[in-house]
């Protein structure tokens, strides 16, 4: 068994998956959209690994970032190398989105940062 895909709301559809493109290499299949609901989402596929939905509506409702919360937590990419993590994690900070922690060592062993994406989305960057 494999998950495959993981669904995202976002308010602004193409922000969210210009930043997926941008700065993860996503490719975006064909924007869908139901004329009767609204609905409008793409897929990413990132690779030969999970997909991810980024999905909008109308009347989306909106919560106040809160980094610690019960649900999504956040998602986390593997990008080959510390090298490549302390990159990216420069790249996005110019770009002007929030690095939340790292690049750091952290106690599991691990090698990583996390930034603030777009509508407020933790992605977690790891080597």
């Amino acid at each position: 068994m494999e998950i495959a895909h993981i669904a995202l709301y976002a308010v602004d559809l193409e922000a969210v998956k210009d930043f997926f493109v941008r700065f993860f290499g996503a490719q975006a299949g064909a924007r869908y959209y139901n004329k009767q609901t609204g609905f409008s989402s793409y897929f990413l596929r990132f690779g030969t690994g999970t997909r991810l939905e980024i999905m909008t509506r109308p009347s989306l409702e909106t919560h106040p970032f809160q980094p610690v919360c019960c649900g999504y937590a956040h998602m986390a990419f593997s990008v080959g190398s510390r090298q490549r993590v302390d990159e990216l994690t420069v790249a996005l900070h110019q770009a002007g989105y929030q690095v939340l922690s790292g690049p750091r060592q952290t106690g599991d062993g691990y090698y990583e940062s996390c930034v603030l994406g777009p509508e407020n989305n933790q992605i977690e960057i790891t080597e």
